[in-house]
């Protein structure tokens, strides 16, 4: 079996804070045209003939008066009070009289019908963009299969979809990040699974450029003449142009080909009648919101919390600055950390990032705890971004319950493993368990690292977890901590130094359905997991636009039992019973530290490691005849060489990997359906290492 050399891309030296936002190179645009789902072709029919049936464009029935007439009477118009609507425009409350009417009637024929007007006016309506506004301000060019987009400062585009994103003329900015122009194309993810993604135009930081001449080159380089012409009118100061592009992906292919997800990127039900449906965007694989639809949504202590670790990240600290993230379940820790990375990136090359979570996993499948240096903005939920971390280890659940120690000493490894002399921010991301033992655990890590911030995540009056301050940690109990210690780990106390204090923020989410899980399709946790993982098989993909090839059709690697240790760490199995647990399963590729010997048969570990995992792969299949493990993985041979362990956790296939890919016939091997759990010991059995009440540990 003949295996391509995969690049690897050297690790780049840490840098002191600076100013990098200019510096991104410009990479060449590949994309594919995308056709339109079946649901959306349909939903945009019926809108097309509800358009026929009723018009509406309305016709002026006094003819329009000069601008210069409407400022004279404007005074006369008998302006009461001015109210801000949903998409940012105003609404005026006027009297009766011929003026105010015949400035009504025009107002709504220039913002509303399209009638084209030479006026130059800088009194652009700021806000959500709708779908009047999209058709004067975006153009389409299907030959090159693209759309340009002319934005005003302040202007939002709210959208579901997929597209890349590429800033000609001005900066825009998304999900905290500022994207400029002379930069690369940037991926945009919107699924109906996390919140839709928000573009907004910023202002320009030079106000001595000639706007109409650079953005006229520009226009003609992408639209014919006529679109170049239209799109010109509406360029005024402090305008930004955005080339929005298809985009089509061995990860987009692979989901898409699954029934259940192919319509993970489109609207879901509950936004259908907010979808605008009718715009030169539609095409592209992207679908614009009206203004009843939020966006990321942040409250001003959301904000003052970025302000403030931006601002103390760009300060001179004494050494780099540590951010704990910590809160109870679904109030937005994930959200916060990907908007608080992104701003990070506006002002360093790279931002270092420790998963402490086991069930919400950032950049891998989910049973991970992993140590990641991320240099390129996350712009999608984390499925969108799966990634192999500096340094990982595989923990094999999606809870630490069973085992805290194991947690615990495997966060520890990881954190040993930073370069201690690097200056770049840290960001921590925590678990949503904050009360009993996982209040501990919370306690115990701020404890052991140096932690400079602790920005604290709440919705409502909720009182899950007691406000983490630095007072209130002088005297609370840690797992493996107690006061008056500072730290649990003498070589921080001797290399590292840690803060004896800390800042502590508190952030009151204040987002719909904050505090809850969601109930819609793709929104619950388990649902998420498994987008993570088929996320990651979908590396196996060719990279080359084609059709999706199963994964029983690829050929796996061969590997002798007595060249790796197999090992399950999430409950006890007999021998006798291992290869039946693994086989089928998903397995974490680990490196031991010593050698593994064999006897002649297979190696079976008897307790779980703590060892390095370079990735995961999938058992497909076991010869017990030739004594061989076959096994599907994404991870380049050159570094499965060093592998010689296979880990069995708690992290399972998902079911439509295992019962609706193309291509299978006939009897679906391991997969039964006259299996019954009612019997007594059908379950697995669960082991819990070491956990005590707390009234058995005399606290």
């Amino acid at each position: 079996m003949k295996v391509k050399p995969t690049q690897v891309k050297g690790q780049s030296k840490s840098q002191k804070w600076k100013d990098v936002r200019g510096k991104r190179c410009r990479q060449p645009i590949s994309s594919s045209e995308i056709n339109s789902t079946p649901i959306m072709a349909r939903l945009i029919k019926e809108h097309h003939t509800a358009v026929k049936k009723k018009p509406n464009v309305k016709r002026l029935k006094n003819k329009s008066k000069a601008v210069s007439d409407f400022k004279k009477n404007n005074a006369q118009s008998g302006l009461k009070k001015s109210y801000s609507q949903a998409n940012g425009s105003a609404a005026f409350t006027m009297d009766d009289s011929d003026d105010s009417q015949d400035w009504k009637a025009y107002s709504q024929s220039f913002h509303g019908n399209g009638v084209e007007t030479e006026v130059n006016t800088e009194d652009v309506q700021q806000g959500r963009l709708d779908e009047k506004s999209l058709h004067h301000c975006a153009e389409r060019d299907d030959r090159k299969h693209h759309a340009i987009l002319v934005m005003q400062r302040n202007q939002t585009l709210c959208f579901r979809g997929k597209c890349f994103l590429t800033c000609l003329y001005g900066r825009v900015e998304v999900m905290g990040f500022t994207i400029e122009e002379g930069q690369q194309s940037y991926p945009l993810y919107s699924p109906a699974s996390h919140c839709p993604l928000v573009i907004r135009a910023l202002e320009s930081s030079d106000d001595t450029r000639d706007d109409k001449t650079e953005a006229s080159s520009i226009l003609q380089k992408y639209l014919s003449p006529a679109s170049h012409k239209k799109l010109l009118k509406q360029v005024l100061s402090h305008t930004s142009i955005i080339l929005l592009e298809p985009m089509e992906t061995p990860l987009t292919r692979f989901l898409s080909s699954f029934e259940n997800l192919s319509q993970l990127f489109s609207p879901p039900m509950s936004e259908l009648m907010s979808a605008v449906l009718d715009t030169p965007l539609n095409g592209l694989g992207m679908v614009p919101l009206v203004s009843n639809i939020e966006g990321l949504k942040m409250s001003k202590s959301y904000r003052d919390a970025l302000n403030t670790v931006v601002s103390a990240c760009r300060g001179d600290m004494d050494g780099c600055a540590v951010i704990l993230v910590c809160g109870n379940k679904n109030v937005g820790k994930s959200t916060f950390i990907r908007t608080l990375i992104n701003t990070l990136l506006n002002h360093t090359t790279s931002v270092d990032y420790l998963e402490c979570d086991l069930g919400q996993t950032e950049f891998t499948p989910a049973g991970c705890l992993s140590l990641s240096t991320v240099r390129e903005p996350l712009l999608g939920p984390p499925f969108t971004h799966q990634r192999t971390p500096e340094h990982m280890i595989y923990y094999g659940q999606s809870t630490c319950e069973s085992d805290l120690d194991r947690y615990l000493e495997s966060l520890k490894s990881l954190w040993r493993r930073r370069s201690q002399s690097r200056e770049t921010p840290v960001v921590l991301n925590t678990m949503g368990w904050v009360r009993g033992f996982g209040f501990q655990l919370l306690v115990d890590m701020i404890r052991f690292f140096p932690v400079s911030h602790v920005v604290q995540l709440s919705h409502g009056n909720s009182t899950h977890c007691p406000s983490l301050t630095p007072d209130f940690l002088r005297t609370a109990h840690g797992f493996q901590t107690h006061p008056p210690a500072q730290t649990a780990m003498d070589e921080f106390t001797e290399s590292h130094s840690p803060p004896r204090s800390y800042t502590h923020l508190a952030v009151r989410s204040e987002f719909q359905g904050a505090g809850s899980q969601g109930t819609a399709k793709h929104q619950r946790s388990n649902e998420q997991r498994d987008l993570s993982l088929m996320a990651y098989l979908s590396q196996l993909q060719t990279p080359d636009p084609g059709p999706v090839r199963p994964l029983h059709s690829l050929t796996p690697y061969q590997v002798p039992h007595t060249a790796v240790a197999l090992g399950v760490v999430h409950c006890e199995v007999v021998p006798n019973h291992m290869f039946y647990a693994a086989n089928g399963s998903l397995v974490g590729l680990c490196c031991l530290a010593e050698k593994i010997t064999s006897r002649g048969g297979p190696v079976l570990l008897s307790q779980a490691p703590i060892c390095p995992c370079v990735g995961f792969g999938v058992l497909r299949g076991i010869d017990m005849a030739r004594g061989l493990y076959f096994l599907l993985t994404p991870v380049d041979p050159s570094i499965l060489r060093k592998v010689n362990c296979l880990l069995l956790g708690a992290i399972s296939l998902p079911s439509c990997i295992l019962t609706t890919q193309l291509g299978s016939e006939g009897e679906m091997p391991y997969v039964t359906t006259d299996y019954s759990f009612n019997l007594s010991g059908a379950g697995k059995l669960r082991v819990y290492k070491g956990l005590m009440r707390p009234g058995q540990m005399g606290i």
